[in-house]
């Protein structure tokens, strides 16, 4: 059963140098974008209830309230339905959070990504510190009590010091949620064409990442999952499905989606999307092996870990068996048992990507 949907809105007022998702500058396009979502949500949602929504981007700020409603009302959703939407601090403005709100908005994602004035120029964001503080008050004010923020490590003449930092700012912010990423420099970013010097290292980065691990869990939030810190309560419903490798819809431009056991991908252009938006542009189907694999490898990234009681009836084998020389190659240092299985400890999250390569036949 499909519970969860995910909306591509692909627009921005500029693109951020690290920045390589599907988004546009070019404005003027979307009216015809947003007509052309709501017939692919017409052609291809089945009409289940939601458990979560949640619009991203790109910057879905840039959206008039009417047309929200629009996309919103194209769903029935369930009364405990998480709808997230992602929200750029320069588009700060007390009305707009506060008709998002009457919308049925009920947790907002901010783009901060770093406190530093210097890094936010640096990255070629449109907003200061002051703005995201602003923003964050401002929606309070509105009445969301289910706030997250981004934060980046590994930035250009980042220093331990400067993150340290981001993270007194954070303590200081009735926020409930923190969504923490390694910068690595992508193919399609301004980054990637013109490489910045001054990178943290391996080693740098893996502190940061500790760094952060261990201030916020001393503030109250929890890691329940590698890159993701929430207040009890407070963890994001939406990626949590991700993560339990559960099926979802993905509407827009490049939205990707996994529906009756499909991984699909739609047009990345907007010529193409807009052309046939109802038609997705590839489409897999899961086998069997690869489902066993995704959910191994998605499992991990949780802080619970892998249950292997529902992989072994899932999947009809004997987890502890089959992957025994690899549980034994990082066990006890970067996997340890659990009272359901198995899952990374702080020092495996760092080697992550080894581990769970290890796993893929």
């Amino acid at each position: 059963m499909v519970n969860s949907v995910y909306i591509h809105i692909p627009f921005c007022k500029s693109k951020c140098k690290y920045c390589s998702f599907t988004s546009f500058t070019n404005s003027e396009k979307i009216m015809g974008y947003l007509f052309s979502l709501l017939k692919e949500i017409d052609v291809n949602y089945n009409g289940e209830a939601l458990k979560t929504l949640y619009f991203g981007g790109g910057t879905p700020s840039l959206l008039s309230i009417d047309f929200v409603k629009k996309v919103i009302s194209k769903f029935k959703l369930l009364p405990e339905c998480e709808i997230t939407f992602e929200f750029n601090p320069d588009d700060c403005n007390l009305e707009y959070l506060q008709k998002l709100k009457e919308l049925g908005i009920n947790r907002l994602s901010i783009g901060s990504q770093t406190f530093n004035d210097n890094l936010l120029n640096f990255i070629g964001r449109r907003h200061s510190s002051k703005d995201i503080i602003k923003t964050i008050k401002t929606a309070q004010e509105a009445g969301f009590s289910n706030i997250s923020v981004d934060l980046i490590y590994g930035l250009p003449n980042q220093t331990i010091e400067i993150l340290k930092e981001d993270l007194r700012i954070i303590t200081d912010l009735d926020i409930q949620h923190v969504s923490t990423y390694g910068l690595k420099i992508e193919e399609n970013s301004f980054f990637y064409l013109n490489p910045p010097k001054n990178l943290p290292d391996d080693d740098l980065q893996a502190d940061m990442y500790l760094e952060i691990n261990n201030t916020l869990e001393n503030l109250g939030f929890k890691r329940y999952e590698i890159s993701n810190f929430a207040k009890l309560g407070y963890e994001s419903k939406h990626n949590l499905n991700y993560w339990n490798n559960a099926e979802y819809y993905g509407f827009g431009v490049a939205a990707h989606g996994y529906v009756e056991g499909v991984r699909y991908s739609n047009f990345t252009t907007l010529e193409e999307y807009m052309n046939s938006p109802a038609t997705h542009e590839c489409g897999h189907f899961v086998t069997e092996q690869e489902k066993l694999e995704e959910e191994i490898f998605l499992g991990f990234r949780k802080a619970e870990g892998i249950n292997i009681e529902k992989i072994n009836n899932a999947f009809n084998i004997n987890f502890n068996e089959k992957y025994d020389a690899i549980i034994n190659k990082y066990s006890p240092e970067y996997v340890v048992k659990t009272d359901n299985g198995w899952t990374l400890t702080t020092e495996g999250v760092l080697l992550s990507n080894n581990i769970l390569s290890d796993f893929i036949e």
